[in-house]
């Protein structure tokens, strides 16, 4: 039997996912099974730092030599991009990063891959966006990076609905920069008339969050998403499921942009992992 365990080295790139809460993240897990498959001196650990901690903490990150790069997540997507020296247009655009690669003299380079993660999640569930119109609940980064992700994928409308209606207009206003040419408005927390529906807040992490948006209000014809991984089920989903309403959980985001993020915190390309002897396709 071959030992599930590696060894950890001076030599060891040495990789992190910084969130608060951390108990929910399954990105360690993915990120550690890609670079052993792939034969790779690299491990990631979670950190879990608090938002008032986060400039104190990417700094030091500065100074550490084997610290190749980090996932970075809720809530921090946002204030990260203001401690990163570059960041992508994309990135810049969305205002907000979910990934960073530490450059050798200590630079921090950050782009974000929310989006486009969240969109090859939907298209790998037979679910293409294209033609379609889409309530999003949030305006963070990663509600942000989806959004542009979306109109990227050709969707029709977009109804962008957030506790902070200034943050909703802000993004708006960005897309409608962007893509002129785009339905978008500001939504109420009713998602009734689109046909998917996406939460795309922190509501759900938590025992007893409220619901992002109006449940009662979901019918069978809509496809509610998440980008929450655990609970797999959260509180929304079951009440869209207990509506008729086809579900689609968060986790297929994650494994979408597992293999670019390697990629990007490491600096080298990261090919697909092909499948073992046995293993099913």
């Amino acid at each position: 039997m071959t030992s599930s365990l590696f060894e950890i080295t001076g030599h060891t790139r040495f990789l992190a996912i910084v969130a608060d809460p951390i108990h929910h993240v399954k990105t360690p897990q993915r990120i550690n099974e890609l670079v052993r498959a792939h034969g790779i001196d690299a491990v990631m650990v979670p950190l879990h730092v608090s938002e008032a901690d986060l400039p104190r903490v990417m700094n030091a990150l500065r100074g550490m030599q084997n610290f190749f790069g980090c996932v970075v997540t809720v809530p921090h997507k946002t204030s990260a991009v203001a401690l990163c020296d570059e960041v992508s247009d994309e990135a810049r655009q969305i205002g907000a990063v979910n990934v960073v690669h530490r450059m050798p003299d200590g630079r921090l380079r950050g782009a974000m891959l929310d989006g486009i993660g969240f969109v090859d999640g939907l298209r790998g569930a037979g679910i293409d966006p294209a033609g379609r119109s889409v309530y999003l609940a949030g305006a963070g980064g990663a509600a942000s990076a989806i959004a542009f992700a979306l109109v990227q994928a050709g969707v029709a409308r977009i109804t962008v609905a957030n506790r902070s209606v200034d943050r909703a207009v802000s993004l708006v206003g960005r897309l409608r920069q962007a893509h002129p040419a785009i339905d978008v408005s500001v939504g109420t927390s009713d998602p009734a008339g689109h046909d998917i529906v996406v939460n795309a807040t922190s509501l759900g992490l938590r025992p007893g969050d409220a619901l992002p948006f109006d449940a009662t209000r979901l019918d069978a014809k809509q496809i509610v998403a998440e980008i929450i991984m655990d609970p797999a089920e959260t509180a929304l989903l079951a009440a869209a499921r207990a509506r008729g309403c086809r579900v689609h959980e968060g986790a297929p985001m994650l494994a979408s942009q597992i293999r670019h993020m390697a990629a990007f915190m490491l600096d080298q390309p990261m090919p697909a992992v092909p499948a073992r002897a046995g293993a099913p396709a």
